[in-house]
């Protein structure tokens, strides 16, 4: 399984011969500038946690030039189909959808949501994937949450992805019991150094993660790592 980092909580997962690209927010991004073309990003499904900006800022352009699938909560779908976007796969917290890289369940996340021109933006989502190469959990923008504790049910996890900027949402010591509540050593960090509010020091964040036996995993913005 490859993954690709294009910054802040934008990445692209290929597996199965399919690339899932996630929450994408890359132009206005200043550490991804002359690092990420966000013209060349292939995708066959693109998928949206929650409405803010910088997690859709990106979003309209992409998938009308890749005719991807935008996976959203119903009242996204609503919203961008106004806006001349036609394929997606609406959905809502615990629901899930089989398809041909495999399944995907829509789980709860703690936090908010309103699109850029202050229209409901739905109930934010964190994804669980079970693929044919594995299973990964992306939490989305979330608080420590126990309804986390359920994910084992649903998935032997490969990874999980979380964001660990603190401020907006978990700090570095909460995702690391975010990371024991899924049971999963593996951690690719998302959600950080973006904005003044949330740069982490990157060392030490990678120490306390190992202390507790878990990997982080920073992957440096426009390169990727494979998972197997």
């Amino acid at each position: 399984m490859k993954i690709t980092y294009y910054g802040h909580s934008c990445f692209l997962i290929e597996t199965n011969g399919k690339k899932i690209l996630f929450d994408p927010f890359i132009s206005p991004n200043e550490l991804a500038k002359g690092k990420v073309d966000v013209g060349s990003i292939e995708c066959d499904y693109i998928a949206v946690s929650h409405a803010h900006n910088d997690h859709i800022a990106d979003l309209e352009s992409i998938a009308k030039r890749t005719q991807a699938t935008i996976i959203c909560a119903y009242e996204l779908y609503e919203y961008f189909s106004k806006k001349g976007l036609e394929k997606f796969r609406p959905m809502n917290t615990g629901g899930k959808w089989s398809t041909d890289f495999g399944t995907v369940k829509c789980v709860s996340a703690i936090h908010s949501s309103c699109l850029p021109d202050g229209t409901y933006g739905a109930n934010p989502m964190g994804f669980v994937f079970n693929t044919y190469e594995g299973d990964f959990y992306y939490s989305g923008d979330t608080a420590l949450t126990l309804d986390m504790q359920l994910i084992p049910r649903w998935a032997d996890l490969k990874f999980a992805v979380l964001p660990i900027g603190d401020n907006f949402t978990m700090d570095i010591d909460d995702a690391i019991e975010a990371a024991n509540f899924v049971q999963c050593k593996k951690v690719i960090g998302v959600h950080y150094d973006t904005f003044g509010y949330i740069v982490i020091d990157h060392q030490q964040a990678k120490e306390k993660f190992a202390a507790k036996g878990i990997e982080l995993i920073l992957v440096p913005i426009g390169e990727s790592i494979e998972i197997n």
